[in-house]
């Protein structure tokens, strides 16, 4: 069972395009009340963690990517692609305990989008078809709010269609912030599809 909201479910969930985590780095997402921290390793994997270091809780997302591994920014405790501890520098000699482990969520790459399911799930990844990533933008308004202005059910991606053939995977924030992360046909201009989600953008907002 995906992210339950207000009786609707998002097994996957979109956190961000694939060019917004560059190789050998770290970006802060959240999805509702869980802090995620997005990183992409020099092999070019990318991996969906909780965002606390096990060690003294400081953010992962502040931490630096080594080759395969996340490291946190304030003692250095390194994590391998599993979240196992491998490293802790302040003793050297000491192979870290296997219990040592930060949380770590399935991530998955399809249509130049990442994204992460919270919670176990047999569902496959949502289909975008032929659409290529456009761009994300952040919107001051809850999902739900956004789900209901477009007069569509809450789900992981949302169809518009329209001259472009926009579809939304919506990144659930805040009761009054959400992420949009927007494709178009392949076929469209990608500052003419911008210009038209800037537009819906306002358009959303407008009535608040």
């Amino acid at each position: 069972m995906g992210v339950g909201i207000d009786g609707g479910f998002m097994d996957w969930v979109a956190v961000g395009l694939c060019a917004d985590v560059p190789v050998r780095t770290v970006v802060p997402r959240r999805v509702m009340n869980t802090g995620l921290a997005i990183w992409c390793s020099t092999a070019g994997v990318f991996h969906a963690w909780g965002d606390r270091c096990p060690h003294r809780g400081m953010r992962l997302s502040h931490g630096f990517v080594r080759g395969e591994t996340l490291s946190c920014i304030y003692h250095g405790w390194t994590y391998d692609r599993d979240g196992a501890c491998v490293s802790i520098p302040a003793h050297p000699d000491l192979v870290p305990p296997k219990s040592i482990c930060a949380a770590h969520y399935d991530c998955k790459v399809e249509g130049e989008t990442i994204w992460v399911a919270l919670q176990l799930t047999q569902a496959p990844v949502p289909d975008l078809g032929a659409r290529r990533a456009i761009r994300s933008l952040d919107v001051a308004l809850s999902a739900e709010t956004v789900a209901a202005k477009l007069d569509q059910p809450l789900t992981s991606v949302i169809t518009i269609g329209g001259l472009h053939d926009i579809a939304l995977a919506i990144q659930p924030g805040t009761d009054t912030d959400c992420l949009l992360h927007a494709f178009a046909a392949p076929d469209q201009d990608r500052k003419a599809v911008s210009q038209a989600l800037e537009y819906l953008r306002n358009e959303l907002e407008a009535a608040e």
